[in-house]
């Protein structure tokens, strides 16, 4: 049963839909279970690799803050693009809105941005055509959505052995990899202590996610976290002068180098099967021998209306 009618804009602030029929799909899904849905990509309006010039991706995010029945503005896929558009962003009218940004990959700029430029909360979830628009959507990540969508707690729940045993509390931040460590020392890089940083990338070899993992800690970020949570990491190939140094090679160094203890195991990346985190939430992550939780509270949510997938 819905109690309230959720709008939705659909955007593209980076990336073009690989396949323009699972913007159709995801649109249809989402109206299927009542959702009112905004379209403001245009495929023909496609630029080069991106969903429209910089200038049409902007005007996109722009329509959708300022819509009134809009309430969530998804974007259609990651890729690349949303870091040409942050010096033009609006972030103090996305959080005057109080719309919610959701999305990840190439979008945790965003998300980025508009923490540190307003202290506003945004969603590492599911976006309309990669995860919505699927011909079979993976029915857990966009119940994973709703629910944390619906809150007002939300609780992880990784059945994942041989991570360090803690109990912690933060304020949970991160995403993709590549898009926090190309942001360090810009304005769109949020100064967040004792956080809970969870993070994920595609197609980088570990010995790229160890080199960013160390940039993060040289630059002092990693010293001001509680813990720090890998989702994710898939995509890559090893070579044969590897000579044994693989992810879990890297993990060990990782763990016996950084400042602050490294959980593996999160459900989180690009995977079809994905939890969803609100960026900026408070968390409490507890890990022991036979896996985690992370218990996600403090932010913002649709609650009175029932989820609608």
């Amino acid at each position: 049963m819905i109690t309230q009618q959720i709008g939705i804009a659909i955007v593209a602030p980076a990336g073009q839909a690989l396949d323009p029929c699972a913007v159709d799909r995801g649109i249809a899904r989402l109206e299927q279970h009542g959702c009112l849905v905004h379209n403001y990509y245009d495929h023909a309006s496609i630029h080069e690799r991106f969903g429209g010039t910089d200038q049409g991706r902007l005007a996109q995010l722009q329509a959708a803050v300022a819509d009134p029945e809009v309430q969530i503005i998804m974007a259609i896929r990651g890729g690349y693009g949303s870091t040409r558009l942050l010096p033009h962003i609006d972030f103090e009218a996305i959080a005057a809105s109080g719309k919610l940004v959701v999305g990840f990959s190439d979008i945790t700029a965003i998300h980025m941005g508009l923490m540190a430029r307003t202290g506003a909360l945004s969603y590492a979830g599911p976006m309309a055509a990669v995860d919505f628009g699927l011909p079979e959507p993976v029915q857990f990540t966009l119940d994973d959505f709703w629910q944390c969508l619906a809150g007002p707690t939300h609780t992880i729940t990784e059945c994942a052995k041989g991570n360090p045993r803690i109990d912690e509390a933060g304020t949970v931040w991160g995403g993709n990899l590549a898009m926090i460590v190309s942001l360090l020392g810009t304005p769109y890089f949020p100064g967040i202590d004792d956080g809970i940083l969870y993070l994920e990338d595609i197609g980088e070899h570990p010995y790229r996610v160890e080199r960013m993992l160390l940039q993060l800690q040289q630059a002092g970020v990693l010293a001001r976290q509680r813990a720090v949570v890998l989702g994710d990491f898939s995509g890559y190939k090893l070579a044969p002068n590897d000579n044994g140094y693989d992810f879990a090679a890297m993990l060990a160094h990782l763990r016996a180098t950084l400042p602050v203890p490294v959980i593996d195991g999160l459900s989180f990346g690009h995977i079809a099967r994905r939890v969803t985190i609100p960026f900026g939430a408070q968390g409490r992550l507890v890990s022991h021998d036979e896996g985690f939780t992370l218990t996600l509270s403090d932010y913002p949510t649709l609650r009175q209306a029932v989820r609608c997938g």
